[in-house]
């Protein structure tokens, strides 16, 4: 994977979009097991059918979150060059994701903000996961300090 983006690089109104994924049942039944979900909503099949809003199997909204995630890692723009999670803000969460929708993420660069004492910045992206027919089910906006260009080189010369 090619080297992700250093701080400079990253301008307010950049925009990036992932590739995309399926979510499966085995996806959600993992996730819903690995982290203790153990929610009718997310694993009693006949309360999915008969008492849920949805009628069908949905994707935990943390595990939309997560893949979403996964799927910014995967466009290789932060390999490398991410040094830590800040923060997240404003997550909306609009329609469920249910087993069988394939999501995508569009990446809007927000705001970047130097942090000379780390050797970089703080970029805050809009993250906007959409399905496979365009539908909105999760925005939010999550802040990453990202390594800077000296910080880079730095580190190049020492290995």
């Amino acid at each position: 994977m090619q080297k992700g983006i250093t701080f400079e690089g990253f301008h307010r109104g950049d925009r990036f979009t992932t590739g995309r994924r399926t979510v499966t049942e085995t996806d959600v039944m993992q996730f819903v097991c690995l982290v203790g979900l153990f929610e009718p909503l997310f694993i009693d099949a006949e309360y999915i059918r008969n008492e849920s809003l949805f009628g069908e199997r949905i994707a935990p909204g943390s595990l939309t979150f997560g893949m979403a995630e996964g799927l910014t890692v995967q466009t290789g723009i932060i390999h490398g060059t991410a040094m830590a999670f800040v923060g997240l803000e404003r997550m909306r969460l609009y329609a469920p994701v249910k087993v069988g929708d394939t999501i995508q993420v569009e990446i809007e660069v927000l705001d970047a903000k130097e942090v000379k004492s780390r050797g970089g910045g703080i970029v805050v992206f809009r993250q906007v996961v959409r399905t496979q027919r365009s539908e909105t089910v999760m925005e939010y906006d999550v802040s990453r300090m990202i390594r800077g260009a000296r910080q880079e080189e730095k580190e190049g010369r020492s290995q």
